[in-house]
C-alpha cells in the first residue's frame, strides 16, 4: 500500500519571483495545477565517517506527487501559509526522525526552479541549508509516509558519478519501513533531471565546508 505523502488541501502562500507574498493563499493541489510560485526549504545533511566525507540523500516517498522514488535533498518541504523558513525546519524531525541542533543549520543560498509535467507545474523558491551530522544511518528514524529510504553516498564518489567519471555508485541505504540497512547501486535513472547542476553544486558546497571554507554558496 502506498502511504499518503502530502495533503492536497494544505494551504500555501502564493509569492512572486522574488519570494514576496502576493497576499493570496491557495491549496497545494491548486498551486501545482496553476503553476503558482511558492516557497520551500531544502536541508542537505553531510558529515564524515572514518575521515571520509559523505552526503545523505533521501529516496522520495512513492506517494509523492512529484518524482516519487527519486533521490533528493535529505529533508525538504513547502512552507505552509504564514510560515517562515525557520518554522519549516519541523520537516527535519517529521521526515528523518531526528532532533537536530538548529543553530548548526547554515543557509547557503536561494534557488529559483520551475518544472512542468503533464499534470503538474512546480514553481518553487527554495531556501537551501547545509547541516553537518556525523551520525550513522541507524541513528535516523525516517517516516515511511514521507521518505522511502535514506541513502548515504561517499562525497568523492558522488562527485565522480555526477560529472560522468563513472556510470554507477555504490551507496549505503536504510529502508524507512522496518529501518532495514542494505546496499544500493545508484545510477542516473534515480536522479531528478535538473537543468541547473543542483546535485553537483550541493556536493561541492558540502566538500568545501568540510575543508573549512566559510563562504560557501550553493
Amino acid at each position: 500500500m502506498t502511504l499518503l505523502a502530502q495533503d492536497p488541501d494544505e494551504l500555501f502562500d502564493v509569492v512572486d519571483t522574488m519570494g514576496v507574498s502576493t497576499g493570496q493563499v491557495k491549496r497545494r493541489a491548486d498551486i501545482h495545477r496553476d503553476g503558482d510560485w511558492h516557497r520551500a526549504i531544502h536541508v542537505w545533511i553531510y558529515g564524515e565517517a572514518d575521515a571520509r566525507p559523505f552526503l545523505m540523500l533521501q529516496r522520495r516517498g512513492l506517494g509523492k506527487d512529484t518524482w516519487p522514488g527519486a533521490l533528493d535533498a535529505t529533508a525538504a518541504g513547502h512552507l505552509a501559509a504564514g510560515e517562515s523558513p525557520e518554522e519549516a525546519f519541523r520537516e527535519i524531525e517529521e521526515e528523518l526522525g531526528i532532533t537536530p541542533d538548529l543553530t548548526a543549520l547554515r543557509h547557503v543560498g536561494t534557488r529559483v526552479i520551475a518544472s512542468e509535467q503533464p499534470d503538474h507545474i512546480d514553481r518553487e523558491i527554495e531556501e537551501l541549508y547545509l547541516l553537518r551530522d556525523d551520525r550513522p544511518l541507524a541513528g535516523y528514524q525516517p517516516s515511511p509516509a514521507e521518505v522511502d529510504a535514506l541513502v548515504r553516498v561517499p562525497l568523492d564518489g558522488w562527485l565522480a558519478f555526477l560529472f560522468g567519471e563513472r556510470e554507477t555508485l555504490a551507496a549505503a541505504m536504510m529502508i524507512a519501513t522496518g529501518r532495514q540497512e542494505c546496499s544500493l547501486t545508484v545510477d542516473r535513472d534515480q536522479l531528478i533531471p535538473l537543468p541547473d547542476r543542483y546535485y553537483e553544486r550541493v556536493a561541492i558546497a558540502c566538500l568545501r565546508t568540510i575543508r573549512g571554507d566559510r563562504y560557501v554558496v550553493v
